[in-house]
């Protein structure tokens, strides 16, 4: 009785925090930008694909054609009131690649602004920070929903006049199967933008210049589609990249999650890159308790059932040995460490050197990789704020650097 007691009050801790932080996100979004006078509902689809949940089931086999190329959209909601006075909106179905080279069918949504010519608008491509492995979690659902915890800065950009690409990344569909924090994040956000020009609806020009942003999994997403972009997408013009959070050192992250109320995280990354490679063969690892929990963690974990459900648990609570302890997983997590290749587009890094999620010295170290291959980076941090404090207050910083990569100004690195 004591030791539930104990959990109770624990989980209260973290519940208060979390929940007011998440929902202040959304409520600060809500009310962020200025209300624009609606232009009218987005147009209807020639194919939309099949109705309800059964539109984020990808086509087997799928169809021919080249990474951003739609498979599928259909009208959807840009998030809360404000969001839908702001902007129209359509979930989309595209084509990308996954971590071994191969198509896969990627979902997200693309939001564009009422006013304003469309044709001259400038496209962010926006990388989520951690949803979650369950279907329920893919961020183009929460935006439809009007429950996306980053929605503040969705509005903060179409107020701005900016189109946005969203991506849900690899896997969310009814039976998921989502590749948390790999490399092939760069492709799907990619793809994203790629998707919002070709979707005739959205009046998007294929020269607009491009921003890739995103903050904790979204920042590793935006480096990697910034690091990947001049042999994968030579075609875009692509002006900034911002990764703020990143988790680049999968094994330095891991280390620090170990046996802290964040655990979850790390219970995530070991099935997400379970779900990208599949010779990892992470069942063989499991105990009977990691296979129960791994059973119900895939069907209905979201970001708050990762920061509370598991919060002091370790890897050898779930496994009879480590998956780190072998060089095949090793090998994988070299191979999605960025840093080897240089960005050709200024980059905004930052970090809170407090941070409980992310350790700060790993992104520190990738700052220092990027810089020493002579890409110019500009880098910020806060003292004393955590990991979801920093999504709101790294917003300004943010917008000034997208706005000066649109508007054609010289970068400011501080290598």
């Amino acid at each position: 009785m004591l030791a539930e007691t104990t959990r109770g009050r624990r989980r209260a801790r973290l519940v208060a925090p979390a929940v007011v932080a998440l929902a202040l996100l959304v409520s600060v979004g809500t009310a962020a930008a200025s209300p624009q006078a609606p232009s009218g509902a987005p147009a209807a689809l020639t194919d939309p694909g099949p109705p309800g949940d059964d539109f984020y089931t990808p086509p087997s086999p799928l169809p021919a054609g080249a990474p951003g190329d739609v498979i599928r959209a259909r009208p959807a909601k840009a998030g809360p009131p404000t969001a839908r006075r702001l902007a129209d909106a359509w979930q989309v179905m595209y084509l990308s690649t996954d971590a071994l080279g191969k198509p896969v069918a990627v979902t997200g949504i693309v939001l564009v602004p009422k006013k304003g010519d469309r044709a001259k608008a400038p496209i962010v491509g926006f990388g989520p920070g951690t949803s979650g492995p369950a279907f329920r979690c893919a961020p183009s659902r929460f935006i439809d929903q009007g429950a996306f915890y980053e929605q503040a800065g969705l509005n903060d950009m179409l107020a701005q006049g900016y189109a946005v690409a969203v991506t849900d990344y690899e896997g969310y569909h009814k039976d998921p199967e989502t590749t948390y924090i790999v490399k092939s994040m760069g492709h799907s956000l990619t793809d994203a933008v790629r998707a919002a020009q070709r979707l005739p609806e959205t009046g998007l020009s294929k020269d607009a210049k491009t921003v890739f942003r995103g903050y904790s999994q979204g920042g590793a997403a935006a480096v990697w589609a910034g690091q990947q972009q001049p042999a994968y997408a030579p075609e875009l013009n692509l002006t900034g990249v911002v990764g703020g959070g990143v988790p680049s050192d999968l094994a330095a992250v891991g280390i620090g999650l170990e046996g802290a109320e964040s655990f979850g995280f790390l219970l995530y990354s070991l099935l997400g890159m379970d779900n990208a490679y599949p010779e990892l063969k992470l069942d063989s690892f499991l105990n009977d308790a990691g296979r129960t929990m791994f059973a119900d963690f895939e069907k209905n974990a979201c970001t708050l059932e990762l920061l509370l459900d598991y919060a002091g648990k370790t890897v050898p609570d779930y496994t009879t040995t480590s998956p780190y302890g072998t060089t095949a997983w090793l090998d994988r997590v070299a191979e999605n460490t960025p840093g080897t290749e240089p960005i050709e587009v200024p980059v905004l890094q930052y970090h809170s050197t407090a941070d409980e999620i992310v350790a700060f010295g790993q992104h520190k170290e990738l700052r220092d990789a990027y810089c020493r291959l002579g890409v110019q980076v500009t880098w910020k941090t806060w003292d004393g704020l955590s990991h979801i404090t920093l999504i709101q207050r790294g917003g300004q910083d943010v917008l000034a650097f997208i706005a000066d990569r649109f508007a054609g100004k010289p970068a400011t690195p501080n290598c």
